[in-house]
């Protein structure tokens, strides 16, 4: 009986060592003549291959979101916030008064553009905390050319020292807000002398101190406003 099933078993193990052998025949006739290095290759090549990604968005003029109609001047103004967060006044994605042009100071920030050649007449800052700078100011506004943009914007205090002429002399261009600047608020303008500006174009924004919303101790946080201001018709 033992005999017997030994040599069933060994019957059993020839039979299926065949059929492993004739299967893998067959399957090697199937198969086209491939290499091996060519097989490893294409595996390796497919972890290889660029793996599309979404371009980065183009940087526009100033740092809009979306870019100005070539007939217009991009512009942006943002005020100082706490006293490393300078003011900055960008046209034409040329920065006017900034840190980095090192033409910025507490006060009121001002700089003034040729409207129809869009470039720089002058910039400058009067401080209002201390000194007596708001005569100079009011003759720095009113000695602007006819045609010209003026941009403002505050760091720190730019209301403690501003005389009732330079507050006229603002009105004069269009300012809401300048009657309503007190201590340390955030204020930033855009004016046109000589021209109008169009209708719900991002002109004025105020933001005042409060020590319940203040972002900063002591300091309200920053404003800004940006936008495109049509060209001159030629």
């Amino acid at each position: 009986m033992f005999r017997l099933e030994s040599a069933l078993r060994a019957l059993l193990f020839i039979f299926s060592s065949t059929c492993a052998w004739y299967s893998g025949y067959l399957l090697a006739e199937l198969i086209p003549d491939v290499h091996l290095s060519s097989a490893v290759y294409t595996i390796q090549s497919i972890g290889e291959r660029p793996i599309l990604k979404a371009p980065a968005p183009k940087r526009q003029k100033c740092d809009h979101w979306s870019p100005c109609s070539p007939n217009t001047y991009a512009y942006r103004l943002l005020s100082g916030g706490g006293k490393n967060k300078f003011a900055k006044i960008c046209f034409e994605d040329e920065l006017l008064i900034g840190e980095k042009t090192g033409n910025v100071g507490s006060g009121i920030n001002i700089a003034i553009v040729n409207y129809v050649t869009g470039k720089v007449i002058a910039t400058r800052y009067f401080a209002m905390h201390e000194g007596e700078n708001s005569g100079p100011m009011t003759e720095f506004i009113q000695g602007a050319p006819e045609k010209s943009l003026l941009f403002m914007v505050t760091h720190d205090d730019g209301s403690s020292r501003l005389k009732e002429n330079a507050k006229k002399a603002i009105e004069a261009l269009g300012s809401k807000e300048i009657r309503n600047m007190r201590f340390r608020s955030s204020w930033v303008f855009l004016a046109a002398k000589g021209f109008k500006l169009p209708a719900g174009i991002q002109r004025e924004k105020i933001n005042h101190s409060d020590n319940a919303k203040n972002r900063y101790s002591g300091w309200p946080a920053e404003i800004q406003i940006e936008g495109c201001v049509p060209k001159e018709s030629s």
